[in-house]
């Protein structure tokens, strides 16, 4: 049936309402049961209508209304079919059942709207044999079916008895059955028809509906009825059992209630203490008179105490506001912990912690005596930067240990809810303050030391941007009256002292950057890890394997064998694990031996407890070819030696230059500048010249799985590059840092004691970098640049003259002949 043939006002709604047969009286005896063999189809919705009910039927203006108004006049028979679904609105004849049943009409009412409503009896079930029409109706040839029975069966008399024993239980747990039974069944003698009005009075699925009125072997039928029945009694049986447990519930409380006003009135009558509410509310109202608040936190909280008094015990919002005036009542609003002003005490408490650091220690240091000199100095808010296992972290409990406060840390690593700084809004449910609040509550004081970890490595989400929330935090000028989201008061920040710890400054936003006094941990040269090693981390990994203090004992050339063979990082935290190693195996030695030896490690015995060496001396200090140059680099782990390879590939096409080693775009740029560079140096030499017109360039940097970037390696690129042209190999131990200029410029850089570290720890002795960064030279400790040597230079050309000991004068030279010029 196309969408033409019948419009969306052509759907046939049911009202199944059972009718009580008595209403037509002899009408009923009257009908005629000859029935048709061509019946019109009426669709029908939900359920099928089964033999022997009595009901009106309500069909919308359309053609199926036609229908009814063609076969009144007749004979007055009509064929009642279940859609397969409920919701078609073009009805195809292919959207019904097959089995359907048929009804005469005894009524008919024609509405305002142009439907009709007629009533029916339904007598027969049937089936479609043909299609006879489908336009402009539903016209098909049908078979009747009688049910088929077995006379004098003992065991469908067994289940219609069942039947009708379950019927009876059923309606004496829901007087609405009774009622449809008076008003639904007319002449139920037969146990097919008793199976049939059963069905329709069951609350089913409508498949299983049209499975009962296709069943036409009476045992079957009641069997499925059966099965039917005994579900809505299971049914039946889960809901007053739901009932009751709910009816319990409401008893419990409702006498519980009673028992409670009941109590009240008793304990007033006696003149006994008061109900626990006014306990809580007295209890709130004297530890708010003892924190002497001022101005909008005090007005705020007498409020909420208020209202709390006004508010039923039982009621959802009564914890809220007692939870919220449990957490201003924890604040520290007027408490602090008593700064120690004792300089040289809080000196030796950080050098018994931590060696070296020297400009951290000197920071705190400054911070006290200015804290000495002025009581109502601010709080301080600190950067620590520097490569992972630089003791950023431990630093900042024995800045809490040196000042007398209190401390407390919290881990920004992948935070990426705003609402872990600044707290949640009270209209939603589990809110709770933020973690600075939260922390505050913890330490019970005003001004305590306040780690904030990680803050490089925030992140964001449709939660908000928990960097920027950090800014109303970390502000100096704004934190003495920061408002928690939850709290929504004034707390002043300005006391605490702030600290963060990060890898790198590049993933912090500037505007959080600019608001913290950056200060860099460069990591540490050899003597120092041997330094912390020997002071801290051997003791530590003894005591926690419960070894004797003395039964390990490694010398300093063992220890700098460990550091330079196995642990070469800014850190020493690689350092700590390759301690914890040797001492985990000597514990296992003592464990199957049963007793602790004295252990003097020498290199053979640390070499089999930790395996064959990870780095050698000679790596990176010897180059055997030409191509090969030793360069410097920054990275968030701190410095680290880079090494750059060239070879030539003879092409008769050359002149191209091939980059690999995942190179970023400066980087990349950079190499192309140094290619032409030095084809423009040596383009005076023919031969050299046409090298690079008879091959292409194949330009490396190793560990291809790591990200590399930035314009610093401009002249070490350019001296691998003229190093291949010319066949020289660059002096062994020399390595060199420095921006190259498409002019031949070279240009500073930063991060130079980092790289001066990643040089010393490499064993590198001669180091180049650009005129420009020799003033950065002072800053750096003098125990890091013993040792090397440097040569400061603004041109390649330099560069060059150096690196192949072309009359190279190093730094000190150079500053004797400035001083004989002066002279």
């Amino acid at each position: 049936m196309n969408k033409d043939d019948i419009n969306i006002e052509d759907e046939i709604q049911i009202d199944q309402i059972d009718v009580d047969a008595d209403i037509f009286g002899s009408d009923l005896v009257s009908i005629d049961h000859i029935l048709p063999t061509q019946l019109h189809i009426i669709p029908i919705r939900y359920r099928p209508i089964f033999p022997g009910i009595v009901t009106p039927l309500i069909i919308s203006q359309g053609k199926f209304a036609e229908a009814i108004d063609k076969v009144i006049d007749s004979t007055r028979t009509i064929g009642l079919v279940l859609l397969k679904e409920d919701d078609i609105d073009n009805i195809n004849i292919n959207d019904l059942f097959t089995y359907g049943t048929a009804a005469k009409i005894l009524k008919k009412i024609n509405l305002p709207d142009g439907g009709v409503n007629v009533l029916i009896n339904s007598i027969k079930r049937f089936k479609i044999e043909k299609i006879i029409s489908e336009k402009p109706h539903f016209v098909a040839q049908v078979e009747y079916l009688e049910d088929e029975i077995v006379k004098k069966s003992i065991e469908i008399k067994a289940l219609t008895k069942a039947i009708l024993s379950q019927l009876k239980l059923l309606s004496e747990n829901n007087p609405l059955f009774t009622e449809e039974m008076k008003l639904t069944m007319v002449n139920v003698d037969e146990p097919g028809k008793i199976g049939d009005f059963v069905t329709s009075i069951l609350n089913l699925e409508k498949h299983e509906y049209q499975e009962i009125l296709e069943t036409i072997n009476i045992r079957h039928r009641l069997e499925k009825v059966l099965h039917f029945l005994q579900k809505e009694m299971d049914v039946l049986s889960v809901q007053k059992k739901i009932q009751a447990q709910i009816n319990e519930k409401i008893d419990k409380q409702q006498k519980e209630f009673f028992l409670r006003e009941q109590l009240k009135v008793i304990k007033t009558e006696l003149g006994m203490d008061a109900d626990e509410r006014t306990r809580d509310i007295n209890a709130i109202k004297k530890k708010l008179e003892e924190l002497k608040l001022e101005g909008e936190v005090k007005e705020k909280s007498e409020d909420e105490l208020s209202k709390l008094s006004l508010i039923d015990p039982n009621s959802s919002e009564y914890p809220v506001v007692r939870n919220y005036l449990e957490t201003i009542l924890a604040l520290p609003w007027n408490v602090k912990t008593t700064d120690s002003f004792d300089l040289s005490k809080a000196e030796r408490i950080l050098n018994r912690d931590h060696y070296g650091l020297d400009d951290v220690k000197e920071r705190i240091l400054e911070f006290l005596a200015v804290k000495k000199l002025k009581k109502e100095a601010r709080g301080s808010i600190i950067c620590l930067v520097g490569p992972p296992g630089a003791g950023k972290t431990s630093l900042g409990k024995s800045i809490a240990k040196a000042l007398n406060r209190k401390f407390f840390r919290m881990s920004l690593g992948g935070m990426r809810d705003e609402a872990e700084i600044k707290g949640h809004r009270r209209t939603y449910i589990g809110a709770m303050p933020g973690k600075i609040i939260q922390g505050l509550k913890i330490t019970k004081s005003k001004n305590p030391v306040f780690m904030l970890d990680e803050i490089d490595k925030l992140g964001q989400s449709y939660q908000g941007d928990p960097a920027s929330a950090l800014l109303d935090v970390l502000d100096p000028e704004q934190n003495n009256e920061f408002r928690d989201h939850y709290l929504d008061l004034p707390f002043d920040l300005s006391d605490v002292f702030f600290i963060t710890t990060a890898n790198t400054l590049d993933t912090i936003p500037g505007v959080l950057v600019d608001r913290m006094e950056v200060i860099r941990l460069s990591g540490y040269v050899s003597e120092e890890k041997y330094q912390i090693a020997k002071r801290y981390l051997l003791p530590r990994q003894i005591e926690k394997h419960g070894l004797p203090k003395d039964s390990v004992k490694i010398d300093k050339n063992s220890f700098l064998y460990i550091i330079n063979s196995w642990s070469r990082e800014a850190g020493v935290r690689n350092l700590e694990r390759q301690i914890e190693k040797i001492c985990r195996k000597i514990a296992s030695i003592a464990a199957k031996n049963g007793k602790v030896i004295n252990n003097i490690l020498d290199n053979k015995a640390i070499r089999e407890f930790l395996g064959p060496e990870i780095f050698s001396d000679d790596e990176l200090t010897k180059n055997t070819k030409p191509g090969l140059v030793t360069g410097l680099a920054w990275t968030s782990l701190g410095g680290d030696t880079l090494t750059i390879e060239s070879i030539g590939i003879g092409s008769q096409k050359g002149g191209n230059l091939k980059l690999t080693g995942q190179l970023g775009e400066v980087m990349s740029e950079s190499a192309n500048i140094a290619y032409s560079y030095v084809q423009h140096m040596l383009c005076d030499n023919d031969k050299k010249c046409t090298y690079f017109n008879s091959n292409n360039i194949h330009l490396h940097v190793p560990a291809g799985a790591t990200p590399k970037d930035g314009p610093s390696a401009g002249i070490t690129m350019a001296t691998s590059l003229y190093s291949l042209a010319t066949g020289q190999i660059i002096r062994p131990g020399i390595a060199m840092t420095g921006e190259l200029t498409l002019s031949g410029r070279v240009l500073p850089i930063g991060g130079i004691k980092e790289k001066l570290i990643a040089a010393k720890r490499a064993g590198l002795k001669e180091i180049i970098m650009p005129k420009d960064n020799e003033k950065s030279l002072s800053e750096i400790p003098a125990y890091i640049k013993k040792g090397l040597k440097f040569y400061f230079v603004k041109e390649i050309e330099e560069v060059i003259k150096v690196a192949f000991n072309k009359r190279a004068v190093s730094a000190k030279k150079q500053i004797k002949g400035r001083k004989r010029k002066k002279h």
